[in-house]
């Protein structure tokens, strides 16, 4: 089975269709986009589109290790806003999209770093992503990017909604055991739009965790 990148996979596009059931519509033609999933609603404040290319982070400040094998990059292409929780949910958002797949290179969804970066929701999704690759017996390769990123602040200012699209066409799974990169032609599948809650943890001065994610795969808009 060919496998580029968990969320395009059918099995994953059954589990984003599942958790939007639950956690509400990622179509942006629904009226829930006007308010922040669990929050007070906020107003939009979109950023420009990034420009630039996000090194990634290897140890933070707060001793989280996200650090990932030489052949997966994560990209993410954005440009961060001005607000300073804003910038440090986006941080943190970029965070917790590295720890799932962190966890999938170290094969366990028991990983420090998801336990930092996600709560609730969040949590379990990225749980269920993991356990499919763990299933299948795969691992990732190549590079998958991140990009049109906007944020926006419920009015207590202890959630954020960051918004992103990522691009998976060069980003492959590859069998644990025989080592071959399983790729495919490059597709609709290859695209997804995000929208992550993230929650500031009352506990810490700098931490945002990922508390829901609403996923539309086939996302044209991101192409």
């Amino acid at each position: 089975m060919k496998r580029r990148t968990l969320p395009a996979a059918a099995a994953l596009a059954a589990t984003a269709a599942l958790l939007l059931t639950a956690c509400g519509s990622g179509d942006d033609k629904s009226s829930n986009n006007d308010k922040i999933a669990g929050a007070d609603q906020g107003s939009e404040t979109p950023k420009g589109s990034a420009q630039s290319s996000a090194a990634p982070a290897e140890n933070k400040p707060d001793g989280v290790d996200v650090s990932l094998p030489k052949d997966m990059h994560l990209v993410f292409d954005w440009e961060k806003p001005k607000d300073k929780n804003e910038a440090a949910a986006m941080d943190d958002a970029a965070n917790y999209i590295r720890a799932i797949y962190r966890g999938v290179d170290k094969r366990t969804t028991k990983d420090a770093a998801l336990t930092a970066y996600a709560t609730g929701d969040g949590l379990h999704y990225a749980k269920v992503q993991i356990n499919e690759w763990l299933k299948g017996g795969w691992t990732a390769t190549g590079t998958r990017r991140h990009y049109n990123a906007t944020t926006r602040s419920a009015p207590n200012g202890n959630s954020v909604e960051v918004a992103f699209c990522a691009d998976t066409g060069k980003f492959y799974g590859k069998d644990i055991k025989t080592g071959k990169v399983l790729k495919s032609k490059p597709s609709i599948k290859d695209f997804n739009y995000y929208k992550v809650v993230m929650v500031k943890v009352p506990t810490s001065k700098a931490l945002w965790q990922a508390s829901k994610v609403f996923v539309e795969t086939k996302a044209s808009q991101c192409r």
